[in-house]
This record gives structure tokens, C-alpha cells and sequence, in this order.
């Protein structure tokens, strides 16, 4: 039988996510055939399969640790949350539908014959699968009809490691207190814990991981400490946008400034930014201005389009972001961002959320309807300024016209070899958008626009920090956790 461990947590956001990518490549570089799985994942920064779906970036930088392609059987349910209480439910890579959290708590338990049919794709081609959980199985209010922790464990039969995370303080507490509230069956499911994030000597620590131990029965598989490269990695949760924020600050870096959307998606177009040695990426939270010696403004995609341009007009970024141009910066939107970028959104169906219309930035000439189907591919093309290159992805609902997309940003391939152009730019040249996600990513593309408007960038291959990254974080994992004691929990 496949051998399978599934990493729950004693609190949301200590790390099960990047836990799993170093396992992953762990094993995998000791040429075990192994798979990440998430039953159920909740996130609007997304990867695309090349099967066509829509995953959680985290399943796609877990299975690019295993030497693999995204695949939906990865993470068969995605919750992208639109509202504070609403969110579209993605099954096996396709919109299921929009539900809201109460009635998708009462129907949950329908959706676990597709998870689990998903495991048992999955695992039936390789030799281990590590299993991510969802927030925390101490929310025992939730566990009735669960898929994403417990319920899903029960279901086929998998050993679960609880992680704890030390950097928030009282992890004695939570994790022996996850321990005490689960009920018996959940409790003997757990075989050993983990302690996540210290910062400092851990030997401060082997008091309390024998506490814990003495207080569960649970094995201690070890303290790891905190790994300060994980903030090059590609993140998921919002939570970990914070730790994208730059501390480079010598005068020569290029500045860039991100507006923090309430709804922000795909920020992962973020990641080649802060990977580059000479790239500052500001991330303006709630009330920060745009910083007067920014460069570059960058708007990134959202779950909530029309939400999210009110949120940008109630902090004051749409005044900034004009006197920024005003001033000759420039200004880049990708996805969401590009639709933010022009005259009029408008929701006609009540797609993102109540129907209506909001006024754009009135930056490029292009007005946005958000109707027809959802747009989710791979796409390549190349720029139409260089006739460079691209990879990226399209994620997307809305059709944009106006008089600025006849000069479009980018050239898509689309089906019969057809290159078709995409986005739009200003007759001045300061504000670009697309709908192709990942245009950074592209190192000759990234280092060409910068130079357009004469910031030159050293060579950088985004690509190699993520590599070395993983490769850096197995190691990280191999010398820091009981690996034997992790093997024979997970039946290998």
C-alpha cells in the first residue's frame, strides 16, 4: 500500500504548507515517487494545472518539490473567499458555485467522496503522499461532516504529525490543549508532533517538547528552527504576505509599492520582485501613502474587483496613485489590477458580489464587464514592445475593451498558433496592464521593463531561487526532524 502522514495543525498559519514542500523534496531526492495532497484548501492565490484547473499555489510549489506537474487530484476543494462571509468553491479544478460559510458548512460532507476519490488517484501512482491539513483540528465546532483534517484522516485510515508553532508563544498550550479537546478516535490518530519556528538555541526547548510528549503520548519528531529563506518561497495564505515586505534599502534598488487589497489574489507575482537583489517591494497596508520615490506602482490581482477598487478609493491610493503618474511613475495592473486601471467596472450579474458598477482609476481607456466564462489556462506569448518570451497563466472572469488595447501589453498564443494581443497600454507609456499573471517571472521580460524606464537590474534567475530554496529547506528539514521516526509513521 502507498505510505501516507497527513501534517495538521495546532493553530493556523505555523507552517504545515512549507513543512510539506521540504518533506517532499526530502523524499523525493532520495528517488521515492511522492505527491502532496489537500483535501481542502482555502486561498485566492491560486496555480493553474495543466489539466486545466485551479489549485492552491502551495499544492503547486509542493509538487514542483517533487519533480511533478500541478494536478487537480492535489487539492480537489478550493474555497476563494469574495466576501467576508461568501466564497466560490472550486471541485477538481472547475467552479462547483458560491456558497455562503453557513451553508457550505452544511453541506461539506457531500464533496468527500470526490476528496477522496482524488487521494485515491493520486496515491495509486506513487509511493508516499504527504497530506496537508486545513487550520486546526482543535476547532472542534467544525469537525462534524469535516473533510480537511480529521474527517478526512478517518476517512482513509492516514496517521496524522500536529505542528506547533513557537513564534506566536504558548505552543505547551496548544498543542497538548488540541490533544485534550479532540475526542478519542481523533486523539490516537496523532503519532507525533513537530515544534515549528524557534528563533534561537532550541536546547532552551528540550524541557518543554518532553512536556508535551509526557502530556500526549505523542512522539517528538523535533524543534525546528525558524528558516529565514522561506520568505523567497511562493506563499499562499495572506497571512504570509507581511513577510514578502523588503528590508533592501541601498539607493541603487528599484522601488515598488503594492497597494494590500482586502481581497487580494495571486500575489505570488510578487515573488520574483522580492527574490531580486535589487528590487525594494513596499507593501502599503491601511493607511500608508505611496511612497514619493516609488518607481513602481503594482496592482495585483482580487477576488472582489469592484470591493476592492472602493477599498483603494476609501485609503486614498487612487489620489496617490494618480499624482504618482503625474509625477512620471509608472504604473503596471495584472489581472484585477488591469481592470482597476480603467474607466468603469461593472458587475451586471452579481458575479463578485451584490450587481452594479464602480468607476476605475481612469488610468487607460478600457472599461471591464465582468460576464462570461472563467478564463483558467497556461498560456505562453511574448511581449509586443521586445518580442520577448512569456510563461505565465491566465485566472480570470471579465472581458476589457476600449481604445488602449490597440496597444496591447502582451501577445497570447491561443489555439491554431494564433498570437492574440492582451492588455492595454497608455499613449504615455507609464501604465501597462494584462491578464497574464506571471510576467515577472520572465527574467529577460522583468529586466527589459525595468530598463524601459531606466532602472537596469543585474541578471537573476527567479526560477533558481525557488530550486535552491526547496533544496535548502529538505536540508534544513533533514538535520532538524527524526526522519526514520517520520518514515515509520508514514508506513514507508
Amino acid at each position: 500500500m502507498t505510505a501516507s502522514v497527513m501534517l495538521q495543525g495546532a493553530g493556523s498559519n505555523v507552517g504545515k504548507s512549507l513543512l510539506v514542500a521540504g518533506l517532499c523534496r526530502h523524499f523525493a531526492r532520495q528517488g521515492i515517487t511522492v505527491r502532496p495532497f489537500k483535501p481542502q484548501n482555502m486561498s485566492n492565490n491560486a496555480a493553474v494545472t495543466q489539466n486545466g484547473g485551479e489549485i492552491g499555489r502551495a499544492q503547486a510549489l509542493q509538487a514542483r518539490a517533487c519533480f511533478a506537474a500541478p494536478h487537480t487530484d492535489m487539492n480537489p476543494v478550493l474555497l476563494k473567499p469574495q466576501t467576508e462571509t461568501g466564497a466560490q468553491i472550486i471541485v477538481n479544478g472547475a467552479v462547483f458555485g458560491t456558497m455562503k460559510a453557513r451553508e457550505y458548512g452544511s453541506r461539506k460532507a457531500d464533496l468527500l467522496p470526490a476528496v477522496t476519490a482524488a487521494y485515491d488517484r493520486l496515491s495509486a501512482g506513487c509511493d508516499l503522499v504527504i497530506i496537508e491539513g486545513a487550520g486546526s483540528p482543535a476547532e472542534i465546532n467544525l469537525r462534524q461532516g469535516d473533510i480537511a483534517n480529521m474527517g478526512f484522516a478517518e476517512a482513509r485510515d492516514i496517521p496524522v504529525i500536529m505542528i506547533g508553532d513557537i513564534d506566536r508563544g504558548g505552543v505547551i498550550a496548544s498543542l497538548v490543549g488540541t490533544g485534550v479537546v479532540l475526542d478519542v478516535a481523533d486523539q490516537a490518530r496523532i503519532k507525533g508532533f513537530v515544534v515549528n519556528k524557534f528563533r534561537g538555541d532550541t536546547s532552551l526547548f528540550h524541557d518543554g517538547m518532553k512536556m508535551i510528549a509526557d502530556a500526549t503520548g505523542w512522539q517528538a519528531l523535533g524543534i525546528l528552527p525558524w528558516f529565514e529563506a522561506a520568505r523567497y518561497l511562493p506563499a499562499e495564505d495572506i497571512l504570509d504576505l507581511s513577510g514578502k515586505a523588503d528590508t533592501k534599502v541601498h539607493a541603487g534598488a528599484v522601488k515598488v509599492a503594492v497597494p494590500v487589497l482586502k481581497r487580494i489574489a495571486n500575489f505570488d507575482d510578487l515573488d520574483p520582485l522580492v527574490s531580486d537583489p535589487n528590487i525594494a517591494v513596499t507593501l502599503l497596508e491601511q493607511g500608508e501613502p505611496v511612497p514619493a520615490d516609488t518607481d513602481l506602482v503594482l496592482l495585483c490581482g482580487s477576488k472582489a474587483t469592484i470591493a476592492d477598487m472602493a477599498y483603494l478609493h476609501r485609503m486614498g491610493w487612487a489620489a496617490d496613485i494618480a499624482a504618482h503618474v503625474r509625477r512620471g511613475g509608472h504604473v503596471m495592473g495584472l489581472c484585477g489590477g488591469y481592470q482597476m486601471l480603467g474607466k468603469t467596472i461593472s458587475d451586471p450579474h452579481g458575479i463578485e458580489g451584490p450587481a452594479g458598477s464602480i468607476e476605475g482609476l481612469g488610468l487607460l481607456d478600457i472599461s471591464t464587464i465582468l460576464e462570461g466564462d472563467k478564463t483558467v489556462r497556461l498560456c505562453t506569448g511574448h511581449d509586443v514592445a521586445g518580442k520577448l518570451p512569456l510563461q505565465g497563466y491566465e485566472i480570470h472572469m471579465g472581458v476589457t475593451t476600449g481604445a488602449d488595447c490597440a496597444r496591447p501589453l502582451v501577445c497570447i498564443d491561443k489555439d491554431a498558433g494564433r498570437a492574440v494581443g492582451d492588455g492595454a497600454v497608455s499613449a504615455n507609456g507609464l501604465v501597462a496592464g494584462t491578464y497574464m499573471h506571471g510576467l515577472f517571472a520572465n527574467d529577460a521580460w522583468r529586466q527589459a521593463y525595468f530598463a524601459s524606464f531606466g532602472k537596469q537590474l543585474d541578471s537573476h534567475v527567479f526560477d533558481d531561487v525557488i530550486e535552491q530554496g526547496l533544496n535548502d529547506l529538505a536540508d534544513h528539514l533533514a538535520v532538524h526532524m527524526d526522519m526514520t521516526e517520520f518514515s515509520r509513521i508514514a508506513g514507508l
